[in-house]
């Protein structure tokens, strides 16, 4: 499909039914990162910009991989539509870069179930149809009522005196507000996301749902974390680097302090030849820690690692480190043991947790080692590695592990 077909992702800053919504961190990841990712590995999507009034949604956007393109704040107010937000883009694209897209999508970030797959089967769809615009729905079998101005209820869609069985109902769709697609003359005629020809895309159940009340934050979550335990990631086939968290991970999370203030760590010996085999197959191997301890810098310079620490933002130092190693997010291993290296293990293409890591980090992780911190969990991630690459080395006689 040779379109420019352009993603266009509202998010502006002032939610007060739930402050900061847009990147208020779900199942382990900002709200808005789930729709920016779904975009991006649409195959039909060739541009994925949001738009929103506020720095820190900017700057969540622009870590996973989205353009931005700073919305004013007069079309930011609570009365503003989403319609204002796409005619901006479109106008600031037109008039700074002649960029006229063939199609726009537009992806709520309240909407973070649905699939990448969704977004391109509802394009083809679109197109398969003729249409110039359609909206995602999902299929509603339930009997609906609505409050006459008298107060009196009367059925919308079925007869109470006769009800039907459900499979004998006719389905009424509802819109779910996850996917819209149009052509771009249909905003700009009507001011409205739909108009022309009207096509719809069925979703599945749950793929609907959406967060616009507290409690549908928790529901979503839930959703989401069942999704990552289906999925089961294996390793990536191409692995470039491995970064490890320090404290929890290289040790035990144990510090023991002196009488004079200084601190020791416990670790374990073994890793030294496993991150020394680990180096030889080529994968590149660094440390990320928000620690602050001369012992991170002592471990690391022992080991032949090379390290940041005192990373407090831990997403940004890792996407920083690997613009510095050039290597994509895809190709990369993080392992982790607490809440604040859950950002840099959903944006990797595969985490691991040590086996006394955090409930919420093994339950975003794609595989929780046997092994403890400090207690052979990097050794343990440097054997599977290796077996996983499948390089052969003379290790002292072995020829495998």
């Amino acid at each position: 499909m040779n379109r420019n077909i352009l993603a266009i992702i509202p998010a502006r800053g002032g939610s007060k039914g739930i402050p900061k919504k847009n990147i208020i961190h779900v199942a382990g990841k900002p709200l808005i990162a789930y729709t920016i990712i779904q975009a991006l590995e649409s195959k039909n999507v060739t541009r994925v910009v949001v738009s929103t009034d506020d720095s820190e949604i900017a700057h969540v956007a622009r870590q996973y991989g989205a353009e931005v393109i700073e919305r004013p704040g007069f079309l930011a107010t609570d009365d503003s539509s989403s319609e204002d937000a796409i005619l901006h883009v479109l106008d600031v694209l037109k008039n700074e870069e002649n960029y006229e897209p063939d199609l726009v999508v537009l992806l709520q970030c309240t909407s973070p179930l649905r699939q990448a797959q969704d977004i391109d089967k509802a394009i083809d769809c679109m197109v398969i149809n003729g249409a110039d615009s359609l909206l995602s729905v999902s299929v509603s079998h339930r009997f609906i009522w609505r409050k006459l101005p008298s107060g009196v209820l009367e059925p919308i869609n079925y007869d109470y005196r006769h009800r039907p069985r459900r499979q004998d109902m006719e389905p009424n769709y509802l819109e779910n507000g996850s996917i819209y697609i149009f052509k771009p003359w249909v905003i700009r005629k009507y001011r409205n996301r739909l108009g022309g020809k009207i096509h719809y895309y069925i979703m599945d159940y749950w793929s609907s749902f959406e967060i616009d009340e507290p409690e549908d934050l928790a529901l979503c979550e839930w959703v989401l974390l069942q999704q990552n335990k289906r999925k089961k990631r294996t390793f990536p086939s191409q692995i470039d680097a491995v970064i490890f968290d320090f404290d929890g991970v290289f040790t035990d999370n144990t510090a023991l302090i002196f009488e004079d203030g200084r601190e020791a760590v416990i670790v374990s010996r073994a890793d030294g030849l496993g991150i020394s085999l680990l180096k030889q197959t080529g994968v590149v191997v660094r440390v990320l820690s928000a620690e602050r301890n001369p012992v991170v810098a002592a471990r690391c310079d022992k080991l032949g690692i090379e390290y940041k620490q005192g990373v407090d933002d831990k997403l940004t130092g890792l996407i920083e480190m690997l613009q510095e190693i050039k290597v994509p997010p895809g190709n990369v291993v993080f392992v982790g043991n607490d809440i604040n290296d859950i950002g840099c293990m959903t944006f990797v293409g595969f985490s691991i947790a040590v086996a006394d890591a955090h409930e919420s980090v093994r339950a975003v992780a794609d595989l929780v080692l046997k092994n403890k911190g400090g207690r052979g969990a990097v050794r343990e991630v440097c054997e599977l590695l290796i077996k996983h690459l499948n390089r052969r080395y003379n290790l002292n006689g072995y020829k495998d592990w």
